[in-house]
């Protein structure tokens, strides 16, 4: 069944391994710049997605999707895995920390960054204004 506010038929990917982040990475930016985002907004959608794909790969199994649509002047994209709700509005860590950037990363990149709990599993989900714009941040 679709999410609530998500269209019957966005563009979508999914993914398995670390061989698929390339091809992920692609997938995003193709759809984010026909969509009509700006490139510092695609470049910083591309970042946002590989920094969540990156992360499913790295602590959850059974790959995920990404999907990206259009709505309202808006593009949205979801990345979809099994793992955790996602704890979002984290300070970035300290220079020295090892790990935990990329969720932080995100929100810096996107604004606002939404975890829903849905039937497919746990929703990240971007958006940004279509237009030549600088992303939100």
């Amino acid at each position: 069944m679709t999410e609530p506010n998500t269209p019957a038929a966005p563009a979508d990917i999914t993914y398995h391994q670390a061989d698929d982040l390339p091809l992920v990475r692609a997938f995003a930016q193709r759809h984010a710049e026909n969509l009509g985002l700006g490139p510092d907004q695609v470049m910083s959608l591309v970042i946002a997605v590989s920094e969540l794909v990156t992360n499913t790969l790295q602590h959850t199994s059974g790959g995920g999707r990404v999907r990206i649509w259009t709505d309202n002047g808006r593009v949205i994209c979801d990345v979809i895995d099994h793992g955790p709700m996602r704890a979002f509005g984290r300070p970035m860590p300290a220079p020295d920390a090892d790990r935990g950037r990329g969720l932080a990363i995100v929100e810096r990149l996107c604004g606002p960054v939404d975890a829903i709990a849905g039937e497919e599993g746990t929703i990240v989900r971007l958006r940004f204004e279509a237009g030549p714009r600088s992303a939100p941040g």
